[in-house]
């Protein structure tokens, strides 16, 4: 049985913008599991922390199982403080995004996220021995790629992200707060003024990257929708949507109207395109192309949707 899964928010929202996202996917949102916790920037944290706990009870009271989400990258000794805690104390699943936390797990049932570098069987079967249940695949994965660790690890769960843009690096220092004459350490929360990243072009003003504090991502959003039967088949049993700022609840709910076989993707890709305008959509790495590539299974060649 396939599931969608809520992937934690990568952007700095106010609390009160964040609080109320997820009350929304609480009440509306036809998810099973959702990822929640600060998972780029050890600084931001302090913004979701006051509305954490109504938000896991929200969530829970609708059904919805819920994960929290390590750092990606651990640099201080107050950030790797803070994995530590989180593993120790939480009573819910942890998603690992780095390879510390996993160290510091020590065995203990946990998810791997998607910015930890799972590219083969062997490496899956590995992380699945240390105690990951779950594991998200990284989205710049070719679908040969994904069905042969699928196949390879047929004991381990795993999900693909099909929504959102992709996380594609990571850095200690922060590019986003350059661009804007600061440094990381005098930011002032900078990132704020980008709910859906910062867009980056090159010299010939052609649309690159997106900034994201100290996260590099696709200036595309991944989209996977016509390629979802093909992954169920390949043995995929959970599907990722990586939040942006649009309505996920009705991206979620599209999602699941494709999944259930009672809309068809091409369907489904207009609806979200009108859901999402500000997007340009890609689905490149999945067809081993270029990542900011649109394939059409219809045509084979590269088109908006």
């Amino acid at each position: 049985m396939s599931e969608l899964t809520l992937g934690p928010v990568y952007y700095l929202w106010d609390g009160p913008k964040w609080r109320d996202f997820y009350f929304q996917i609480a009440d509306e949102a036809p998810v099973e599991r959702v990822i929640l916790g600060e998972t780029v920037c050890s600084k931001r944290q302090h913004f979701i922390e006051p509305h954490l706990a109504e938000v896991v009870e929200r969530l829970e009271k609708a059904g919805k199982t819920v994960a929290f989400s390590s750092l990606a990258l651990v640099t201080l000794e107050r950030e790797s403080r803070i994995v530590k805690d989180l593993i120790e104390t939480s009573e819910h699943a942890i998603e690992v995004n780095d390879l510390s936390a996993i160290n510091i797990i020590k065995g203990r049932r946990h998810l791997v996220g998607p910015l930890v570098n799972v590219y083969n069987g062997p490496t899956a079967r590995l992380m699945a021995q240390r105690g990951a249940e779950r594991i998200c695949l990284p989205p710049e994965l070719p679908f040969q790629s994904i069905a042969r660790i699928a196949a390879e690890a047929s004991d381990v769960a795993f999900e693909v992200m099909v929504f959102g843009r992709m996380p594609l690096a990571i850095s200690a220092r922060c590019a986003h707060a350059r661009s804007k004459g600061r440094t990381k350490d005098n930011c002032q929360f900078v990132c704020s003024e980008e709910p859906d990243g910062l867009p980056i072009r090159t010299l010939d003003r052609q649309s690159f990257l997106v900034l994201n504090g100290v996260q590099t991502m696709s200036h595309t959003c991944q989209l996977l929708l016509s390629e979802l039967q093909d992954l169920q088949a390949a043995g995929v049993n959970a599907f990722r949507l990586s939040p942006q700022d649009c309505d996920m609840a009705r991206i979620a709910a599209i999602f699941q109207d494709t999944l259930s076989g009672s809309m068809e993707p091409e369907q489904a890709a207009a609806l979200i395109g009108r859901a999402y305008p500000t997007a340009k959509f890609s689905n490149g790495f999945h067809h081993a192309r270029e990542g900011a590539t649109w394939v059409s299974r219809a045509k084979n060649n590269a088109n908006a949707p």
